[in-house]
């Protein structure tokens, strides 16, 4: 398999959102899901450090690199708060 891209300005990725918070019995009202997103800024010294808009169904959010805004890649887990490239269908 190859190496991924290198993440660039305008790039298509997936966002995976937070979710609410766990309730007593572990569940949540909303579990992480994917979203749209649009690399914005790309860190040079640390490609899986990027800034992104995020597309939600309730409106565009942010994340820059600056003032610790930035998302990090995670292409196993896809854990919450993280993107990763579109998978391949």
């Amino acid at each position: 398999m190859s190496n991924p891209p290198a993440p660039t300005v305008g790039r298509a990725v997936h966002y995976v959102s937070h979710g609410t918070p766990l309730r007593s019995d572990g569940s949540q009202a909303f579990p992480p899901q994917c979203r749209a997103a649009t690399i914005t800024e790309a860190d040079a010294d640390d490609p899986g450090r990027v800034g992104l808009a995020v597309t939600n169904p309730t409106g565009m959010f942010f994340h820059p690199l600056s003032a610790g805004g930035a998302v990090l890649a995670d292409a196993g887990a896809q854990l919450g708060g993280t993107w990763h490239w579109p998978e391949r269908v």
